[in-house]
C-alpha cells in the first residue's frame, strides 16, 4: 500500500463520511490478538452468514465462525448515527463478511432509553435476539435500521412495530418470536448486552454508538471514511490482520492527515 495514494483515498472518503456518533467515544475498545488464519468459506448472501450468540451471552457474532478477523461492533437501535452508518456505511462491513475473512460481533446499548425516556431500544434489541433464535437476525437487523428514522426521540420501536416490520422477514413471525417480542423474553440479554457495551473502552458509560473496532483497533475519527468503502475496509482488515504494526506506522497517521486536513476545510 502506497501511503500518499492511501493519503488521498481516504481523505477523499473521510471528509464526506466523518461524523459523530451517540455518546462518547472511547479509545481502548476490543484488545485482542489476532485470530489465526483458517481455510475461508465465501457465502453467496448475507442471509447465508452464520450467525449466533456469543458463548458469554452479550452479543450476536455473524459470519464464519473460524474468521481470521473480528469487527466488533456497538449499537444502540435509537442512535440516528447508527442509522446513518447503517444505512451508508455498514455495507462495507457486510461485503467483507461475505468473504468468510471476517466475522462481526455486535454488542447492542440500550443507553438512549435512558436519556430520552420510554423502553424503544430494549425492546428493539430483544427483538433482535428472538430474531437470532429463528436463524434471521441478519434480515432483521437490517429492516430495523431501514425503518429507523424518527424512532429516536418517540422511542418508535413499541411491541407493535417490531412485530409489524418482522413481516418484512418471511419466515420470522410465528407464536414463538412474538411471545418473545411481546414478553420481553430475552430482557436478561438486553441488560448483559448494556452492561458488556458500558465495560468497553475506558469511559465508565461505553464508547459511544456506532463504534467499529477491527481486530482490537478503534477505527474512529480520520479513520472513518474507511468504514464506507468496501475495498479499503477489507484492505485494512487484512492489514490489522497480517502486520498489526501497520496501525502504527501507517493508519494512526493516515487519522492524524485526514484529521487536519478536515479542521484547514
Amino acid at each position: 500500500m502506497k501511503i500518499g495514494r492511501t493519503v488521498r483515498a481516504v481523505v477523499a472518503v473521510g471528509l464526506v463520511g466523518a461524523f459523530v456518533g451517540c455518546g462518547q467515544r472511547g479509545s481502548g475498545a476490543g484488545d485482542t490478538d489476532p485470530p489465526a488464519r483458517s481455510e475461508t468459506p465465501r457465502y453467496a448472501s448475507a442471509e447465508r452468514l452464520p450467525e449466533k450468540l456469543s458463548q458469554d451471552g452479550t452479543m450476536i457474532v455473524v459470519g464464519n465462525p473460524a474468521a481470521l478477523s473480528t469487527v466488533q461492533m456497538y449499537e444502540d437501535p435509537r442512535c440516528p448515527v447508527v442509522e446513518e452508518y447503517e444505512r451508508t456505511g455498514a455495507e462495507a462491513v457486510r461485503k467483507v463478511l461475505l468473504t468468510g475473512e471476517v466475522k462481526a460481533e455486535y454488542t447492542f446499548a440500550s443507553f438512549k432509553d435512558d436519556g430520552l425516556g420510554g423502553d424503544g431500544s430494549k425492546r428493539a434489541v430483544n427483538a433482535l435476539r428472538a430474531a437470532l433464535e429463528k436463524g434471521k437476525f441478519v434480515e432483521y437487523h437490517a429492516v430495523l435500521f431501514a425503518n429507523q428514522p424518527a424512532v429516536e426521540s418517540s422511542g418508535g420501536f413499541t411491541t407493535a412495530r417490531l412485530l409489524k416490520l418482522a413481516e418484512e422477514v418471511p419466515g420470522l413471525r410465528d407464536q414463538a418470536f412474538d411471545g418473545a417480542v411481546r414478553t420481553m423474553k430475552y430482557s436478561s440479554f438486553v441488560t448483559a448486552s448494556e452492561q458488556a457495551y458500558e465495560h468497553t473502552g475506558d469511559d465508565p458509560s461505553g464508547p459511544g454508538t456506532p463504534t467499529v473496532v477491527v481486530n482490537g483497533y478503534v477505527v474512529d475519527g480520520g479513520l472513518n471514511g474507511l468504514l464506507f468503502d468496501a475495498d479499503m475496509f477489507h484492505r485494512m482488515v487484512t492489514d490489522l490482520h497480517e502486520h498489526p504494526d501497520t496501525w502504527d506506522s501507517l493508519y494512526l497517521p493516515l487519522k492524524k492527515v485526514v484529521e487536519a486536513k478536515i479542521a484547514e476545510s
